[in-house]
């Protein structure tokens, strides 16, 4: 029962993530985001670890102390700013950096944590609820500065303007300019 449960809430959550990205023209994106949570590494892990009203792997993340899913998956998803963080060229010991990310994974970030708020908040979902979300832990993440410029900036947007005016600006703004 579980993984079936787990399936539907993947499943819901990459249908919300398609329709945005559709509705701002990212089609491949939309097409192919988050594949690899239907992968034995991550679906099997997210079945067991499954509750519904969260990610699976902070169930894991507590059980174990750390998530094999997690570790899978943004190693495989561009649209994670953890995708992006690298060894530094210009460090003497090596340390790490965030590479900044294309706009294109930056608004599909956008529409994944859209897709997380509304999955898990089902019908209490408002507009600001991503912002909130960001704001709580991910603020201070190590995030390259013009990449986390641009997501606060369509946050922000997107809690005060809303979702058709935010993914209007998307199109024109960021992706019109462009091409």
């Amino acid at each position: 029962m579980k993984a079936f449960s787990h399936f539907k809430t993947i499943t819901h959550h990459k249908i919300l993530v398609m329709q945005g990205c559709f509705k701002v023209g990212l089609y491949g994106q939309g097409l192919l985001h988050d594949m690899s949570k239907y992968s034995p590494a991550e679906f099997l892990v997210g079945a067991r670890y499954y509750q519904g009203d969260r990610s699976p792997n902070n169930a894991e993340r507590e059980a174990v102390g750390y998530s094999s899913a997690w570790l899978h998956h943004k190693g495989r998803n561009k649209h994670h700013y953890e995708y992006w963080i690298d060894y530094s060229a210009s460090d003497i010991k090596g340390g790490m950096t965030p590479a900044r990310m294309p706009d294109k994974y930056v608004v599909e970030m956008l529409m994944d944590r859209i897709a997380a708020c509304k999955t898990y908040h089902g019908s209490s979902y408002t507009d600001g609820d991503p912002l909130a979300y960001f704001s709580k832990g991910k603020a201070n993440a190590m995030m390259h500065p013009e990449t986390k410029a641009l997501l606060e900036k369509l946050l922000i947007m997107l809690a005060q303007k809303g979702e058709k005016e935010t993914f209007s600006y998307i199109r024109k703004e960021i992706f019109h300019k462009k091409r």
